[in-house]
């Protein structure tokens, strides 16, 4: 994994699927043994890149060897060796020439890499249905090679008689300000995005959108980490005072734990408008706590806002390259509380139906079990 899965000012999905993925293996019986690598993955140093190479020949031959994405697929030269000496599989979060803003040849070299290390491991496994299908297109993978364990979603209690008991405080204020001016009342409907501040997650479209409906109240904490690119962080914060919203939208920083879930409690509306993601975590954290999502229909993102069991969203999708459609949708949602109530009670339904950690354990438990069944058979054959 990457040296920093664990590190709090630096939260991310990959990194919460790679340390769940250790706490709950063992619970369905497998032992694991969790070994975290520094350095700037997808492009390591040599200090780093000595540093696999020996983490990987610890292992004794035959061992099963589960690889982060961001480690495994920029450096073939270490991890395709290995492959005749230890079963290989690769989780993958996010292809690594996905990443906004790459350049052409920095994308193509890592795209490159990334291929020749998944076409020579037995298994790879990405986070969502869409993601297994772009990468067997993408890299002409064999399809039984290639399979999806989407991340659980942490279901949140919701106290008896939700429905019919007082509204959350956020979608209250939302009809009794209606008109009454600053969205920095406490009663406003309060719009949430939990994701680390980079280009890839886009938060400067959500501001540019919320720009366009500051006739109406509401407050908008951006939470996520702001070391990955301090150039947009500061790109960001000039386009929110140039916009006058300083009062208005707060890039609070990381949070975990306790704080996040403080964060998911207060808010009425989750918005992601991120222009690559495989699935989207923080989309099934929102609505493991029946809270509506607003988001860009990118990757994965629709697989994981899903449907209701009558088909209804728990919010409402938009599409990357139309911002006049993102604003339009939040002027929708803050302006008709009948449009509120109805992504709500969706919402609420669709967390009913989301899968959570243990599922994600049991899919993955599965590939591990299948591959190292699979190449058992393989080995005692050529005995």
């Amino acid at each position: 994994m990457p040296g920093d899965v664990a590190d709090p000012s630096a939260p991310s999905g990959g990194n919460v699927y790679d340390l769940r993925v250790c706490r709950d293996l063992p619970r369905l019986g497998w032992q694991v043994h969790p070994r975290a690598v520094d350095g700037g993955w997808p492009r390591p140093g040599p200090g780093a890149r000595a540093e696999l190479a020996r983490v990987l020949r610890e292992p004794a031959d035959g061992s099963l060897v589960l690889l982060d994405g961001l480690v495994a697929c920029a450096v073939p030269e270490i991890v395709v060796p290995e492959t005749e000496r230890l079963r290989l599989a690769v989780l993958l979060h996010l292809p690594l020439g996905d990443e906004t803003g790459l350049d052409p040849a920095t994308a193509a070299e890592l795209d490159a890499a990334e291929r020749e290390t998944l076409r020579a491991v037995p298994a790879v496994i990405a986070t969502s249905q869409w993601a297994a299908g772009r990468l067997v297109e993408q890299h002409g993978l064999a399809p039984a090679r290639v399979h999806a364990a989407a991340p659980g979603a942490d279901i949140a209690p919701l106290a008896p008689g939700t429905d019919e008991g007082p509204r959350r405080r956020g979608a209250e204020g939302a009809e009794d300000a209606r008109g009454a001016g600053s969205g920095a009342d406490t009663g406003a409907p309060r719009l949430l995005c939990v994701a680390s501040v980079t280009p890839r997650k886009g938060q400067h479209r959500l501001v540019e959108a919320l720009a366009g409906v500051t006739d109406l109240p509401w407050s908008c904490h951006l939470v996520g980490g702001l070391d990955h690119d301090p150039a947009y962080v500061t790109r960001l914060r000039k386009l929110i005072a140039e916009l006058g919203l300083g009062d208005r939208v707060r890039l609070t920083g990381p949070r975990t734990g306790a704080a996040l879930d403080a964060s998911y409690a207060a808010a009425d509306l989750f918005v992601l408008t991120s222009y690559a993601e495989t699935y989207g975590m923080a989309v099934t954290e929102a609505l493991g706590r029946g809270v509506p999502v607003l988001a860009t229909a990118v990757g994965g993102v629709p697989e994981a806002v899903g449907h209701t069991p009558d088909g209804c969203r728990p919010g409402a999708l938009v599409p990357p390259d139309e911002p006049a459609v993102l604003t339009a949708a939040l002027r929708r949602w803050l302006s008709e509380p009948d449009v509120r109530d109805r992504w709500r009670t969706a919402a609420r339904r669709r967390r009913d139906a989301l899968a959570g950690w243990e599922t994600t354990a049991r899919d993955l438990a599965a590939v591990l079990e299948e591959l190292r069944l699979r190449t058992e058979l393989r080995r005692t054959h050529a005995c």
